[in-house]
């Protein structure tokens, strides 16, 4: 009857803000800690703020909250995620201010605070710590009912005096009220809420049967012979209250171990940073009053509050959020380090140099708010489903009422109320967003950020993955693959002209020269003392060195930089070669070909992939021969070459014509049409902005052995969501008709119900136990 989600402990009560706090919020330099600005189009910004909710129960509440955040002028949208109580509202500045939004929620009987670190922790604190008191309540009075209600269940008729039996019920009586006042308030607030708004929400169902089993055990007590009969339930009422309470707790704190992961991603930065002066003095400041060129002093526990460059000590880094990598990095003086990384070993001194929307941290935040705050198909059109489910609810505790009216109007009563209280469309509300949740924080904690939540359950269906070469299933980096002497050199040996060689290519930021330049570096700069060195862009570097006792000239680069004929070279991978000058001519005498760098999981990700049952495809702009190599070292059948963004599109087209669902891995700019065009997109941590924009799914890690451990995760997150569903149909097959028929008491519902809340909440939580990557299975 109403769901688990409700299961959340009581709602915070949530005054209206004072102007202290109203214009603390309305700060712009506070906001950066909760808001990102955003462009509107139009030469303007628009803000978007994430906000901490308190006191909901349900998705109805979630569907209050927008709707009351909607009707605020200047608000351009909210989206707001019940299982991860958060809201992320889009506003325009001009228009409206952040206090306003906060007070169209708390009008609406919700608490809503600026989501940092700090009040989330805080928030929680409170609600458990309100939940519990109201769990301590209500089981401390269940007891005292009980103990009151045993004698009339054993003794026998005449045993106990009519006197005694009315003071036990007074007692009763008086216990119970507590438990209605105190304990059992959300329910009632909740449901008041939802019809004041004109909507149904899952607390009204509850909140009937607590009341009418109070109302009628209150008459019985004072008038037994009144309409209501001389039954009472208190026992049954105090019970229920208890049981209810018990499961909400347990799954509050479940539904929290399932966002952990990402909240862990999203409170990473320190409140308060330890900034230099120019004498070298530290003073504790705000992260948010920090400014780019600011000289920062990072504690080792403490987390970088932004990009920056290590200018004195050295530490190990933790860096597993924007990589993945569980292994410490080490950072020294010139190193840069990102905001959110922990520093695990040393002191160090940081020069910051970005700051806000502009680290790589905020864009992972930003990621992680759409998570939490999307509701994919599935959970939109369970949300339909349960408006008309609650009122056929309530249609049905009435006709039971009416029926048993007829049959013995003794037990008319407390048949409505089993109804009200039994059913519960738990799955329906909680169930699926509390599985997406664990398992989106199950993938983020392994370096995986799942943009479009949707995106899971079509990762089920994938039957072809298409791979972009360079920078995907390659390193963004070449290394040498031969080393070729054309002619020997008087004075100088091999080793000194590939030594020669490296030392130019130092001199440039190319490719193929950083690549040379890494093969030569225990050859000392200072002995081939190049002079006049110069770059031709497009062409290669020339300078003058000592070669043989006498200063000649010497280039690096193309074959007719370097004196050949271009037409006689065709090259089957890049290359570059070294000349001298000879005569006013020049001279190749090495030639240096390189290759690409596959990545050491591309091997292994690809056969994980293909044992699947996947089929797999290479699509490259790259040359034939480099294309058709990688796809035979990866075992790829399918090799595309020389392809273009439009080729590569028409090609994902094409087997999307076939009836193929497809996946498409990339990372570069070129790649953003065939990541909008796929079925799933999936990019990696160093792609393109643009590409990443596209992506429903970014791989930070850069594994492509994460990519099975991907579809592993979402076949076993849909698995546990259809599970859940089943379970609530089945619950609720069983459980309404044993109560339509009066096998089930108000008491027994109860347990019923709450226990299922429990087995939804539990199930999903099965998606973070597993921590090391799982083989699949044919799909």
């Amino acid at each position: 009857m109403f769901s688990p989600a409700s299961a959340t402990p009581s709602p915070i009560a949530a005054p209206a803000l004072s102007p202290t706090q109203a214009a603390a919020v309305n700060d712009h330099q506070q906001q950066t800690a909760f808001t990102q600005w955003i462009d509107d189009g139009q030469g303007g910004e628009l803000g978007q703020s994430r906000l901490l909710l308190s006191g909901m129960h349900c998705t109805a509440c979630a569907g209050l909250i927008e709707d009351a955040l909607c009707r605020v002028e200047g608000v351009r949208a909210a989206e707001v995620s019940g299982a991860a109580q958060r809201a992320v509202v889009t506003w325009d500045p001009k228009r409206t201010q952040v206090s306003t939004l906060i007070e169209a929620v708390r009008r609406a009987g919700y608490g809503a605070f600026p989501d940092t670190g700090a009040q989330a922790v805080a928030l929680a604190t409170r609600e458990t710590r309100q939940s519990i008191w109201r769990l301590f309540v209500a089981a401390f009075c269940m007891m005292q009912v009980m103990m009151y209600a045993t004698p009339a269940y054993v003794a026998d008729p005449g045993d106990i005096t009519p006197d005694m039996v009315q003071l036990l019920r007074w007692a009763s009586w008086v216990l119970s009220i507590p438990v209605m006042v105190f304990a059992a308030g959300p329910f009632f607030r909740g449901a008041w809420r939802g019809l004041r708004e004109r909507r149904i929400s899952m607390d009204l169902p509850v909140a009937l049967g607590i009341a009418v089993t109070f109302v009628a055990s209150s008459a019985a007590t004072f008038d037994a012979g009144g309409p209501f009969g001389s039954e009472v339930y208190f026992d049954s009422l105090t019970m229920f209250v208890s049981f209810l309470f018990g499961a909400r707790v347990l799954e509050a704190r479940a539904r929290q171990r399932a966002a952990q992961s990402l909240d862990g991603v999203m409170r990473r930065l320190p409140d308060a940073v330890e900034r230099l002066d120019a004498q070298g003095q530290g003073t504790l400041v705000p992260a948010s009053s920090l400014v780019v060129g600011d000289r920062v002093r990072v504690h080792a526990g403490q987390a970088f509050a932004a990009d920056g460059r290590v200018v004195e000590g050295r530490t190990l880094v933790d860096e597993a959020m924007l990589s993945g990598e569980s292994r410490p990095v080490d950072r020294a003086v010139g190193d840069e380090v990102s905001a959110g990384c922990i520093n695990l070993s040393a002191p160090v001194v940081m020069q910051v140099l970005q700051l806000g929307a502009q680290t790589r941290y905020q864009r992972i935040v930003s990621l992680v708010e759409r998570a939490l705050t999307e509701r994919p198909a599935f959970i939109l059109a369970t949300d339909r489903i349960a408006g008309p489910f609650l009122w056929a609810v309530l249609v049905l505790a009435a006709l039971a009422w009416g029926v048993w009216m007829f049959i013995d109007p003794s037990r008319a009563l407390w048949v409505a109320v089993s109804v009200l209280i039994v059913t519960c469309p738990c799955a329906l509300s909680l169930g699926a967003p509390v599985a997406l949740l664990a398992s989106a924080g199950e993938l983020a904690r392994r370096g995986i950020l799942v943009q479009r939540l949707d995106a899971l359950e079509v990762l089920t269906r994938v039957q072809d993955v298409v791979f972009d070469k360079t920078g995907t299933v390659t390193e963004d980096r070449l290394a040498l693959a031969q080393a070729a002497v054309l002619r020997s050199v008087p004075g100088l040996t091999d080793e000194r002209l590939q030594g020669l060689a490296a030392v130019l290519a130092r001199q440039s930021l190319h490719p193929l020269s950083r690549a040379l330049a890494l093969t030569g570096a225990q050859e000392d700069d200072t002995a081939v003392a190049l002079d006049a060195v110069r770059e031709q862009p497009g062409q290669g570097l020339e300078a003058t060195a000592q070669i043989d006792g006498q200063r000649r000239g010497v280039r690096l680069g193309g074959p007719g930089w370097c004196g050949l004929a271009e037409a006689d070279v065709l090259p089957a991978r890049p290359a570059v070669w070294l000349a001298l000058e000879q005569g006013g001519a020049w001279l190749p005498v090495c030639r240096f070909e390189f290759d690409e760098v596959l990545r050491p999981d591309a091997v292994s990700g690809a056969a994980g992939l293909a044992r699947a049952g996947l089929a797999l495809h290479l699509f490259s702009g790259d040359q034939t021969a480099s294309v058709e190599a990688m796809a035979r070292r990866l075992g790829i059948a399918d090799a595309r070459a020389r392809c273009t963004p439009q080729d590569k599109l028409a090609g994902v087209e094409a087997l999307q014509a076939a009836g193929r669902v497809v996946a498409m891995v990339g990372d570069g700019i070129n790649d953003a049409p065939v990541l909008a065009r796929a079925d799933v997109s999936i990019a990696l941590g160093t792609a393109a902005a643009l590409a990443q924009a596209r992506a429903d799914v970014i791989v930070l890690s850069d594994r492509i052995e994460d990519l099975p451990v991907l579809l592993d995760t979402a076949r076993r997150t849909v698995a546990i969501v259809r599970q859940n569903l089943r379970w609530a149909l089945f619950y609720n097959a069983a459980s309404v008709p044993l109560a339509l028929v009066g096998w089930l008491p108000p008491w027994l519902a109860g347990i019923g119900m709450a226990l299922s809340s429990l087995v939804v909440v539990l199930n999903a939580l099965r998606l973070t136990r597993r921590r090391g990557p799982a083989p699949l299975g044919k799909a």
